[in-house]
């Protein structure tokens, strides 16, 4: 991806919002579909869970390639590329006659949406100064919040007037439509900035055996897997839970699903907004940033109150205070991360970091769908997932060191 002229970061940014929204939008269709799904080929909630799980298993064995991609290559027609492969991808769900139909063309939307972390957090760490990162990571994330939302508040009601292949066939090829200012606005080439580093370092090799006995290392693996482990654990089977638990319908599930994650979208802006002032005004960069994750995580982990939660109602308002609670950590858990790695190698140090994201998310909606099927009730996978925040606090509170860049 080429250097970006001050007028043209922004729209940018934009863009990289748009392509997460139609991102998550497509990967959360089967969470929303998941019911009617399961009642049209007779699934069980453990084979529904491996459906789940399906997009992550190509999604986290591609990160740190697509890592390594955005690090060397002109990501203009890259990303186009792996834009359309997932939107037919999802697309074509809406036409699958089987289980393995469907299990094939996840593992496909997952291989083209490995490009979008990489991609978009590389291109802010390149654009912008270290105290202006936090809102464009912000905007972005965003997307990742907002994707969910629309996307549940738009199937739930396409899924009470269409049906649920409808609902792949539209969303999957309207995301087509991004295509068009993307190849207006980025710039082909890299960054001369990237070139002239790339030049300086040659082709010396990261010290990964130093890396990987610095806390830091252990503090990131660790607290990502914690944190996606929730994360994925809400967008997964939470549009379920709700349906099975409370027998809300398919479009109050969907706006209860949404509230929640517009909110968290609304605090993250806020959040990595606040910390840049702190940092302009002479906060150091890491401490600042890792204080708003650790809070972030204890208050996400009030989604424990699940388990007490007697009506729709009060569900909903765990959420909401839950997922607000983790849009203190959003952005700035991932400025934090461009804040630790040096430039040259911020796509490969997002890759792995979305590797370790992308396991948790594999394994959450498998245990989930384990648990739930075998015990009939989702009370020990609520357990299981209330907790990771508090353990991914722990991990980033004791770990995250400020001299990781020795360790490159």
């Amino acid at each position: 991806m080429g250097a970006t002229s001050a007028a043209r970061r922004w729209p940018v940014v934009t863009l990289l919002f748009l392509a997460v929204l139609i991102n998550y939008v497509d990967r959360g269709n089967l969470s929303i579909a998941a019911v009617p799904l399961m009642e049209d080929f007779g699934l069980a909630p453990v084979s529904m869970g491996t459906l789940l799980s399906a997009f992550f298993w190509t999604y986290a064995a591609l990160q740190i390639p697509m890592g390594w991609v955005v690090d060397r290559y002109d990501l203009r027609w890259t990303y186009a590329g792996a834009l359309l492969i997932w939107s037919f991808a999802s697309a074509a769900v809406g036409l699958a006659t089987s289980f393995a139909q469907i299990f094939a063309l996840r593992l496909l939307l997952g291989a083209g949406e490995a490009m979008a972390y990489p991609a978009s957090l590389t291109y802010i760490r390149r654009n912008f100064p270290e105290d202006k990162r936090g809102l464009p990571t912000a905007v972005f994330l965003s997307g990742v919040m907002v994707g969910p939302a629309v996307g549940a508040f738009l199937a739930g009601a396409l899924l009470e007037v269409t049906g649920w292949r409808q609902l792949f066939i539209y969303t999957g090829l309207g995301g087509c439509l991004w295509l068009i200012p993307w190849l207006i606005l980025v710039p082909s080439g890299r960054p001369r900035s990237v070139a002239a580093e790339s030049e300086k370092v040659g082709r010396r090799r990261t010290a990964w055996r130093r890396l990987l006995r610095h806390p830091t290392f252990w503090g990131i693996t660790s607290g990502m897997f914690c944190y996606s482990y929730y994360w994925y654990f809400c967008l997964t089977w939470i549009p379920s839970y709700l349906v099975l638990e409370y027998d809300l319908s398919f479009l109050k599930m969907g706006t209860y699903t949404a509230l929640p994650l517009l909110g968290m979208a609304m605090v993250s802006l806020l959040s990595g907004r606040v910390a840049d002032r702190m940092i302009a005004r002479g906060g150091r960069a890491i401490p600042v940033r890792r204080n708003f994750v650790c809070t972030g995580f204890v208050l996400g982990g009030s989604g424990l109150a699940l388990l007490v939660a007697p009506t729709a109602e009060a569900a909903l308002v765990v959420l909401f205070c839950s997922l607000v609670g983790l849009g203190v950590t959003s952005a700035n858990f991932w400025a934090l991360t461009q804040a630790l790695a040096p430039r040259s190698v911020v796509g490969r140090v997002v890759g792995y970091q979305n590797t370790i994201s992308n396991i948790a998310g594999l394994c959450a909606p498998i245990l989930t769908g384990y648990l739930v099927g075998g015990q009939g009730s989702f009370r020990t996978a609520i357990w299981i997932a209330g907790l990771c925040p508090f353990l991914a606090a722990l991990a980033y509170g004791l770990l995250i060191r400020e001299n990781v860049r020795e360790a490159f």
